[in-house]
């Protein structure tokens, strides 16, 4: 992936648990630092390096990013107990996943913390949307209060249950899409596990021809 070769330094500035595995992370966002929703930072730390997409838009002070702690990640074992002041450098920005309005409706796709652009996207304007979300639970919609209001229609889909229950979609984002999204030209923004990014692929092609698809995997 494209990244410029940039080089900035910041501070850790705030961290907040959004679930037992899924923390929040504010730093200081460098004077002339600049990008677009939907991009990602390469963070450096004691030799390590981990790409991280931003969650804050482009016209907030700080730098937001949201982290799924790995248990042998040893960067995201830094990011998820070093305190406030701690010095970090980052490149960037990265990447080609951005929004691009147009006359086809958007299908937004994400699982787990792969909701991070799409938070980003609507803090910078991006509306009128579907949103597909897929968790292991209701503890994992992050950002539901972002971008619920921004959405023309928002789906949890429970991927770990085959029955609705609630609000909750049972069943993975795949099987929503082949089963009651309507079929359509759409724009199609995916972003998340490598699995459901190649599902959706596959699905795409068969039902939604002539669609357009933009993607960003998440690890």
């Amino acid at each position: 992936m494209a990244i410029s070769a940039d080089r900035f330094k910041s501070v850790i500035i705030q961290r907040r648990w959004l679930s037992r595995r899924v923390f929040e992370i504010k730093i200081s966002r460098p004077p002339r630092f600049k990008y677009e929703s939907g991009q990602w930072i390469r963070i450096f730390v004691a030799g390590d390096q981990r790409d991280y997409t931003l969650v804050s838009a482009p016209k907030d002070q700080d730098l937001v990013l949201c982290v799924r702690h790995v248990e042998n990640g040893r960067l995201s074992h830094f990011l998820s107990s070093a305190g406030s002041g701690t010095q970090i450098s980052f490149a960037g920005p990265g990447g080609y996943f951005t929004y691009k309005s147009s006359e086809r409706p958007a299908v937004f796709v994400a699982t787990g913390t792969g909701i991070a652009p799409f938070c980003s996207m609507v803090q910078s304007g991006a509306k009128g949307f579907k949103m597909l979300h897929g968790v292991d639970g209701p503890q994992e919609l992050h950002y539901k209060s972002v971008i619920e209001p921004a959405a023309e229609l928002y789906v949890p889909c429970s991927s770990g249950s085959q029955k609705s229950q609630g609000d909750f979609f049972g069943g993975r984002v795949t099987d929503y899409v082949q089963n009651h999204l309507d079929r359509k030209v759409y724009d199609f923004y995916l972003c998340g596990h490598r699995e459901m990014i190649r599902d959706m692929l596959l699905l795409i092609d068969e039902y939604f021809s002539n669609s357009l698809v933009y993607t960003e995997a998440f690890y």
